[in-house]
């Protein structure tokens, strides 16, 4: 049992100071605001590159999940309740799916 404990006490530790060392020896760089600029986009990015496989593998047809994905873009634009969005997007798609 002992050694459970120890294991994630080390991977508590392991996990923690990669997070924690660029803050401590990071905390006075200067960054370029071009990479700033560059590096505030990567979360959407990555988002992104998560949500697009599953959109076009949602329905199993390509084109009404395209046309999901497309309405929840738009409507994503125009700053809209994510709820409506959300189920603009369903609607679309089903419809897309039955025509």
């Amino acid at each position: 049992m002992k050694e459970i404990y120890l294991i994630i006490i080390g991977m508590s530790i392991v996990t923690y100071l990669p997070r924690v060392l660029p803050l401590i020896f990071l905390q006075k760089l200067e960054i370029n605001p071009f990479l700033q600029r560059f590096l505030k986009y990567i979360p959407y990015t990555v988002l992104g590159a998560l949500i697009f496989p599953g959109i076009l593998d949602s329905t199993g047809v390509i084109l009404p999940a395209l046309l999901g994905g497309l309405t929840a873009l738009i409507l994503a634009l125009f700053e809209v309740n994510l709820l409506i969005t959300v189920l603009g997007s369903i609607i679309v798609c089903a419809l897309a799916q039955l025509i």
